[in-house]
């Protein structure tokens, strides 16, 4: 069997197990659980939205999104507040994910690296907006335990101009 990293094909998490995870995700996404939705990553998770097609780092130039944990808490309670001009009416969503590949992190630390297509149907005031692109994950794996250590949502149109994004993709 070929050696990818320090972990074969063979001993990666099961590929059902990761479809449910992210499966998980987007219909807790859709369902405005927050809360449960920041559980899902590590104390030291980030998710992030670049401005570059070709952008590798959040710190090169300005991005869509970059929240860690304190970030998400803020969005999430500026989310939940009831005066919210950004979400008042509360968008309505539908996260849909396919074409989910699995790989060991090349790092060899026991995460694992995935990758799906998306796209996320919003509706809000009499207007629906698609986004569509690829989902990058860097999962931590503890047995049969799923945590997101880094997500980055690449738009396939991430050097448009967009509407407020005031919820996750």
């Amino acid at each position: 069997m070929m050696r990818l990293a320090e972990q074969t094909v063979a001993e990666l998490p099961g590929r059902d197990l990761v479809e449910q995870f992210l499966y998980h995700e987007a219909l807790i996404l859709d369902e405005k659980r927050w809360e449960d939705w920041m559980a899902l990553f590590t104390d030291d998770g980030t998710y992030w939205i670049p401005t570059a097609d070709d952008q590798t780092d959040p710190d090169t130039r300005a991005s869509i999104m970059y929240d860690d944990r304190t970030m998400m808490q803020m969005r999430v309670r500026r989310l939940r507040h009831p005066e919210v001009h950004a979400q008042t009416p509360a968008s309505r969503t539908t996260h849909l994910v396919t074409n989910i590949i699995v790989a060991p992190s090349p790092d060899g630390d026991g995460d694992i690296d995935v990758s799906a297509c998306f796209t996320m149907l919003e509706y809000r005031i009499e207007e629906q907006t698609i986004y569509g692109g690829r989902y990058r994950y860097r999962l931590a794996v503890d047995g049969d335990d799923l945590a997101i250590r880094n997500k980055t949502v690449h738009l396939v149109n991430c050097d448009a101009a967009h509407q407020l994004m005031a919820i996750y993709l």
